[in-house]
C-alpha cells in the first residue's frame, strides 16, 4: 500500500484471514455497503458514513483501489465517483449475510438510545431480509420509498430480487422513513402498528401486503402452524391503505 501507513496481516495461510487482510479494517465493509447500492461521489461517502472523517475515508478508498476492488469513475478527480469493480461486487452474498446475522443480533437487544439511520441502508437490509423467504409462486413486485432512496423487490417463482429504482408496475407501493425502516427491520417496531400508526403507507390491495410482509420474512406463527403478519392481521387492520382489494 501506498503512504507511511504499515499494512497489517494476520499473516494466516487461511482464506478468511487473507480477506480480512484487505476488508478487515474499520469502516473498510461499510464502504463497500454503499457502493454495493450504485456508485457514490466522495460527498455522498460522507454523508452516508457519519463519523468517518475525510481523511480515513480518503485512506480506506485507496486501499480498496489498490486491492482492485474500487475504481475511481474519472482516475484524475478523486470527487468525480467511485464505483465496486467486478471482484468488490463479488462481496455482495457476504455483506448482504452479515447484514441478516446483524439484524437477527439487533433483534434480541435493545435499540440504541440515539440511532442513526440512512435511506440507503433499507436496500442492504431489505435484501438480506428476503434470504431463505418463502415465496409460494408469488410473480410480482414490490416499490419501497425509503425517504429519498427508491428501490423494488421483484418475486418471481423462487427467486427474490432487490433491484434500484422505481418498479415499472408494482402491485404494491410503499413509503416510510429511514429510522422507522431499520425498526421494523431489526424487530424493535411491529409493521402492523407501524401501518396503523401511519409510519408506513401502502397503496395496493392488503392481500399483497401480507405477502409482501411474508416475503421479508417478517411474519410470526399462528397456533395453527400457518403464518400471519408480525403480531397479528386483525379486523381493523383491514382498513389499512388506500386500496382494500384482494
Amino acid at each position: 500500500m501506498s503512504g507511511s501507513r504499515e499494512k497489517r496481516s494476520y499473516e494466516q495461510q487461511c482464506g478468511l484471514a487473507i480477506a480480512l487482510d484487505v476488508i478487515g479494517e474499520r469502516w473498510t465493509l461499510l464502504v463497500v455497503r454503499e457502493l454495493l447500492v450504485r456508485p457514490r461521489r466522495y460527498r455522498e461517502l460522507l454523508d452516508a458514513l457519519p463519523g468517518i472523517g475525510t481523511n480515513l475515508l480518503a485512506e480506506r478508498l485507496r486501499g480498496l483501489e489498490e486491492a482492485g476492488l474500487v475504481t475511481r469513475l474519472d482516475p484524475d478527480r478523486r470527487t468525480a465517483g467511485y464505483a465496486l469493480t467486478e471482484r468488490g461486487a463479488a462481496l455482495r452474498g457476504a455483506v448482504v449475510s452479515m447484514a441478516r446475522f446483524g439484524l437477527d443480533l439487533a433483534g434480541q437487544q435493545p435499540g440504541p438510545s440515539h440511532p442513526v439511520a440512512r435511506a440507503s441502508w433499507a436496500v442492504l437490509a431489505i435484501e438480506a431480509m428476503t434470504i431463505g423467504a418463502r415465496t409460494e409462486g408469488i410473480d410480482e413486485t414490490y416499490e419501497f420509498t425509503v425517504d429519498d432512496e427508491v428501490f423494488s423487490v421483484v418475486v418471481a417463482g423462487d427467486s427474490v430480487r432487490v433491484q434500484p429504482g422505481a418498479a415499472s408496475d408494482p402491485v404494491l407501493t410503499v413509503r416510510t422513513d429511514a429510522a422507522t425502516f431499520m425498526d421494523i427491520g431489526t424487530g424493535h417496531l411491529d409493521p402492523v402498528e407501524a401501518l396503523l400508526g401511519g409510519r408506513v403507507t401502502t397503496t395496493g390491495p392488503v392481500a399483497a401486503v401480507t405477502r409482501c410482509l411474508r416475503t421479508l420474512g417478517l411474519t410470526a406463527a399462528r397456533p395453527d402452524g400457518r403464518s400471519a403478519p408480525a403480531r397479528a392481521v386483525a379486523p381493523e387492520y383491514q382498513g389499512v391503505g388506500p386500496d382494500r382489494r384482494s
